[in-house]
């Protein structure tokens, strides 16, 4: 064993502390800076994808006019996040068991749902039309009857369609309203019920396809879309705080045009609000 003289033994010592005495006050000076700087939690946002010109998939990731909406609004609020597509109906499970924070996705604000969940204030109006082939007899909602209708499940389109004419197998229900549009293509149906957007989106799409819209102001009500959450979620006064700013700094008709080509009416979403 090599034997070290005393002063030297007390000089090393002497720096060990020192080194350890410098790296503790390091330490601490990161945990302060660290505790400065407030993590942002990502917020998990679930749609269904398959809703044109609302949200569908384009090169692998989710686009449309509430995808559009959506960043503008988490912009807004300062809050990070992820659009993840889940589908319709896993969509509201996930929101019962808060797997995710919040959801978008073309959903009417009803009061069956408002049982179940939160809504953020409205941000576009909307209401049911009938979608067939050029040349139906079809002229109205009521001309349906005895027919066989294409719906979307768990729609409010599906819920017009039972109002008028009720429950049963004259109602044929559908994972997606391209599906049931496909259904009524092939002669499956003789007409779709769905949301004028998607309907009218369709029909530009697809020229070839010869269909048409009619629209049925004294049967179809208005309705209104709204950003969906699970219940008392902290995120929904912030989202309501977001929505409100960008309709009235102009944010909300830049996306709105560049989706649907013409001017939102900004007063009646006010009015819901």
């Amino acid at each position: 064993m090599l034997r070290l003289k005393k002063g030297f033994i007390v000089a090393v010592v002497a720096a060990l502390f020192m080194a350890l005495a410098a790296c503790g006050k390091s330490t601490e000076t990161t945990s302060s800076s660290g505790s400065e700087k407030e993590t942002k939690q990502k917020i998990t946002v679930g749609t269904d994808a398959a809703f044109a010109p609302f949200e569908y998939m384009e090169k692998g990731k989710v686009v449309g006019f509430d995808a559009d909406l959506l960043d503008a609004v988490m912009k807004e609020a300062g809050l990070d996040y992820e659009l993840k597509n889940i589908g319709w109906d896993p969509l509201f499970a996930s929101l019962q068991s808060k797997e995710i924070d919040m959801g978008i996705s073309g959903i009417t604000i009803t009061d069956k749902r408002k049982q179940s969940y939160d809504f953020s204030a409205p941000y576009f109006e909307a209401t049911q039309v009938i979608l067939v082939k050029e040349g139906s007899p079809v002229k109205n909602a009521l001309d349906l009857k005895g027919k066989t209708i294409g719906v979307q499940n768990a729609t409010t389109g599906q819920e017009a369609a039972e109002k008028l004419f009720g429950k049963g197998e004259h109602i044929k229900k559908f994972e997606t309203s391209v599906v049931a549009i496909m259904e009524m293509l092939n002669g499956g149906v003789d007409a779709v019920i769905t949301d004028n957007a998607v309907a009218n989106e369709y029909v530009k799409n697809n020229p070839d396809k010869k269909l048409q819209v009619i629209e049925d102001p004294d049967n179809f009500t208005s309705e209104y879309y709204g950003i969906i959450f699970p219940k008392d979620s902290d995120l929904k006064a912030k989202v309501d705080e977001a929505l409100k700013n960008i309709i009235e700094n102009g944010k909300y008709t830049e996306v709105y045009k560049k989706w649907f080509g013409i001017e939102p009416n900004i007063e009646n979403l006010k009015q819901q609000q």
